[in-house]
């Protein structure tokens, strides 16, 4: 009977050992099931705040797994980084210090390059601490305030881009009454006009951005807060956007562009019924700088934003963002200086090269 009561006892203890076993066993699985959601939740930058799942930071995407590659990527466009903000920088001075550049022409090319040192300043240094760092999350409100300084210094250089041209054509269609269609006021409303234009579009097109929610992954697959890749990880019907992205990339792009066709067509046919061939060469070579940069910024303005969103690819998208964000504004200063020998000799005084070659002779 004492053997039959021990061994019900141990029956006993071995059932509540694994019944108990299978209890903290339970909780385990419960637990491991909630840190994995919260560690998805991390990894997909959400929280839960008023009862909807809306993402606060964004992360970019690494460029590559190999750190050679990136490495090699930062060192080329922090140099390509330094030359344009130097030069850009150099061509203000220089029109600010020499008297004799105090025309419409240099007006506005000191406005261009002050708006190349913010375009790339916007976008540029958060891109190369994503290239070599780990750190490549941004805030909502971060990546908000970049698009719009990005999109605000864009679209004002293609509203001054058509301001130039127009100036072009008056110097070389009208050159009699230049002076005065040409005046101080008006270059001033010109600049002004584009600054207004694109503190206004940039202003709108950011708030309609970030009015949609962003549900989650929070990965950007670009190299900054750019309108395609935003628009990827937006929730819901994105096709009111598209369309109003579409139609500000008409009114902002396409129209200045077509303004600026117009007027290099009038200067064309101006030029070619010019009798001297020194006056002919004269005008072709003070408009064929800003043709090139014309060029260089609206092809790659209008292959990243007319073209249909089924065409889109990250590879290229990148590609294309690095052309017009880095390679563009390092040209222009070089452009400008190269071919114009006015600003080349206002340089030279600007950095008191002519006095260390009178020294040294």
């Amino acid at each position: 009977m004492h053997r039959l009561k021990d061994d019900n006892e141990n029956l006993l203890r071995r059932g509540h050992r694994e019944s108990q076993k299978e209890a903290n066993q339970k909780q385990k699985e419960k637990f491991s099931h909630l840190v994995l959601g919260l560690k998805e939740m991390t990894v997909n930058c959400s929280l839960w705040q008023e009862n909807s799942l809306t993402v606060k930071h964004f992360a970019f995407a690494k460029f590559s797994e190999v750190p050679g590659e990136c490495f090699l990527l930062f060192n080329l466009i922090l140099l390509m980084f330094l030359v344009s903000v130097t030069g850009n920088t150099l061509i203000v001075l220089a029109i600010c210090t020499s008297p004799s550049l105090h025309t419409p022409m240099y007006f506005f090319l000191a406005n261009l390059s002050l708006l190349e040192i913010g375009y790339t300043c916007s976008v540029i240094p958060k891109m190369l601490q994503s290239l070599v760092s780990e750190a490549r999350e941004i805030s909502r409100e971060g990546c908000a305030t970049q698009m719009f300084f990005f999109a605000f210094f864009g679209i004002t250089e293609c509203c001054l881009l058509a301001a130039m041209a127009f100036d072009r054509c008056m110097a070389i269609c009208s050159p009699l009454h230049y002076a005065t269609r040409m005046s101080r006021e008006v270059c001033a409303h010109l600049a002004i006009v584009s600054w207004g234009m694109g503190c206004i579009v940039s202003l709108g097109q950011t708030n309609f951005i970030f009015s949609l929610n962003f549900c989650g992954p929070c990965e950007i697959d670009h190299f900054f807060c750019d309108l395609p890749p935003l628009l990827a990880l937006a929730c819901g019907d994105t096709s009111q956007n598209e369309a109003a992205i579409f139609v500000v990339a008409v009114l902002c792009i396409s129209s200045p562009f077509l303004l600026i066709i117009y007027s290099y067509v009038k200067i064309l046919i101006a030029v070619l019924m010019m009798p001297s061939p020194e006056g002919r060469h004269k005008a072709l070579s003070t408009c064929s700088s800003h043709l090139l940069v014309v060029t260089l910024f609206y092809g790659s303005a209008c292959i990243t934003y007319l073209r249909p969103k089924s065409s889109h690819s990250p590879g290229m998208d990148k590609f294309l963002a690095l052309f017009y964000t880095v390679v563009t504004s390092m040209l222009n200063p070089i452009i400008y200086s190269l071919r114009n020998k006015e600003v080349k000799a206002a340089l030279r005084r600007t950095l008191g090269l002519k006095k260390i070659l009178s020294i040294n002779r």
